[in-house]
């Protein structure tokens, strides 16, 4: 037994590391990997080797392998703050956010004043939709050291919760800094455009491209400016070079608005032949729209008919007389400071900022779950269905983005589609009562919209007519819209999207 103990405790001489020393500073890691795991099988206990692994493993973006050596490294030497940083960034890289919050913590409790650390710690946060804790990593990381990328990472918090004017501080802070940051540049412009300020929006995107002419970011919004604008040919020469999430749909739709109606159809048949799931909502709506108008057939197989997919459902929390739930609701709403974004489609009303399921309020948090269940029972109830609509449904059930709609007299929201979701829906809390007509604040869904080109005007339209507490959900790839009611009424409803996995977050309205 003593033999064994002493075979196990062992370490390398200095001649027999020095190979290992030599590739790993040399920068040959891969080298440095196999000559340290082959010497590694003899010394199982040698710390140095371990740590050589992990950085080689890490250079190698072999991060699975990395996460395994730390911890073997920090298996033996366990107050090792600069490994457990280390550890940290590769756990979040493989997703494992719980254990990559706990090894930033450990780092932190061995060098309180380990500002990296803390500003990881805010970036894990953020990642799990802890909005208040991360903001307040950031600015721990910030009071111990002031960088750029400290003042982008709490801008980015901050504008998920909604602190527009905040956010944009923060940003106009990194870039005084570091100039040439564009990436603070093009969320300034993301900023500055829910706000409704165009020019200086454009004005950032265009900074960013100057310092970096590929940023995909800039170029994307670049490329929505244009369209929103009409200037169909310069968004997709943007959309292009952006490369960026859905870029090819985004140039599809500019090329179908621009009526280059020839060229729509051979790429989007060349699309819907070459990629194997049809699984991209914004497609299914530019080939249903050009279907019906043309009178050929759907050959995009995302959700071809819609309307069968609508699904309503009363929730009973919310429903039932005299809901505590629903005044916690209303009252969040009323009091909670979220700034407004700038949302050309609705009239009379407004829409909140941020994304609402992150918030901190209990109420936000316990609606969120609810929805996710019934993301569940939507999937359930249409389990079988022969659309990649169900086929692909997401796994993860995460929210591109949540927010509440306001409405008074004489307000709607015009006909749009969530170009970046799988299921919207939305949930409905206070609603006109007053009607003269029975379908005003109603949710209608149809297949046109936005003003796509048509050649005729046989687009067929449903209608949902919601209670306060029911929850409508539907395709993303449906337009839809809120018609105008005329009471002095209010009507509110919170709304939401289902991310697709490796989306991007885009917010719309109802």
């Amino acid at each position: 037994m003593a033999n064994q103990t002493q075979s196990t405790t062992k370490q390398p001489s200095q001649l027999e590391m020095q190979p290992v020393l030599n590739l790993f500073n040399a920068g040959k890691l891969a080298e440095a990997e196999s000559a340290a795991k082959k010497l590694v099988a003899h010394y199982p206990n040698t710390f140095i080797l371990y740590q050589i692994l992990g950085i080689a493993q890490d250079g190698l973006s072999k991060f699975a392998d990395a996460v395994e050596s730390y911890s073997k490294a920090l298996a033996i030497q366990p107050n090792m703050p600069d490994l457990l940083f280390n550890l940290g960034i590769d756990l979040t890289n493989v997703d494992r956010l719980p254990e990559a919050e706990t090894s930033y913590r450990k780092a932190i409790a061995l060098q309180p004043r380990f500002f990296e650390a803390h500003g990881n710690l805010g970036t894990v946060l953020q990642k799990q939709g802890r909005l208040e804790e991360a903001i307040e990593s950031y600015r721990k990381a910030l009071d111990i050291h002031e960088d750029p990328r400290g003042h982008f990472n709490l801008g980015t918090a901050l504008r998920d919760e909604g602190k527009l004017d905040e956010a944009i501080s923060h940003f106009r802070h990194a870039i005084s800094m570091f100039p040439n940051y564009a990436d603070a540049h093009n969320y300034l412009g993301e900023c500055l455009r829910d706000q409704g300020n165009m020019e200086d929006a454009i004005k950032s995107y265009l900074d960013a491209l100057k310092l970096n002419p590929g940023h995909p970011g800039a170029n994307y919004n670049m490329g929505e400016f244009c369209y929103l604008a009409g200037r169909f040919d310069e968004a997709v020469t943007y959309f292009e070079k952006s490369k960026l999430d859905d870029w090819q749909e985004r140039a599809l739709y500019c090329t179908y608005k621009a009526e280059h109606f020839d060229d729509f159809k051979n790429k989007l048949d060349n699309i819907a032949s070459t990629h194997k799931k049809h699984d991209a909502p914004f497609l299914a709506t530019l080939s249903t729209h050009y279907a019906t108008n043309f009178g050929v057939e759907d050959t995009y197989n995302f959700c071809k008919n819609g309307f069968d997919f609508v699904y309503q459902k009363s929730i009973p929390e919310l429903a039932e007389p005299d809901s505590q739930f629903l005044k916690d609701l209303l009252n969040d709403i009323d009091n909670t400071a979220i700034e407004v974004r700038a949302q050309g489609m609705i009239i009379n009303g407004k829409q909140s900022a941020g994304n609402l399921f992150k918030r901190p309020e209990a109420s936000f948090r316990r609606l969120g779950e609810i929805v996710k269940q019934e993301f569940l029972n939507y999937k359930n109830r249409f389990a079988g269905a022969d659309c990649e609509l169900i086929k692909s449904f997401p796994n993860e059930l995460e929210f591109t983005s949540s927010w509440y709609v306001r409405l008074r007299r004489g307000g709607y929201v015009d006909r749009h589609i969530h170009e970046v979701g799988w299921i919207s829906g939305a949930v409905y809390l206070v609603l006109p009562k007053d009607k003269k007509d029975p379908t005003e604040g109603c949710f209608e869904y149809g297949l046109h919209g936005d003003n796509y080109p048509q050649k005729h005007n046989n687009f067929p339209v449903g209608i949902a007519t919601p209670s306060v507490g029911d929850i409508v959900l539907f395709p993303s790839s449906l337009f839809h819209r809120t018609i105008p009611f005329n009471s002095n009424e209010e009507r509110i409803c919170i709304a939401f999207d289902l991310k697709p996995e490796g989306d991007i977050f885009i917010r719309s309205s109802y």
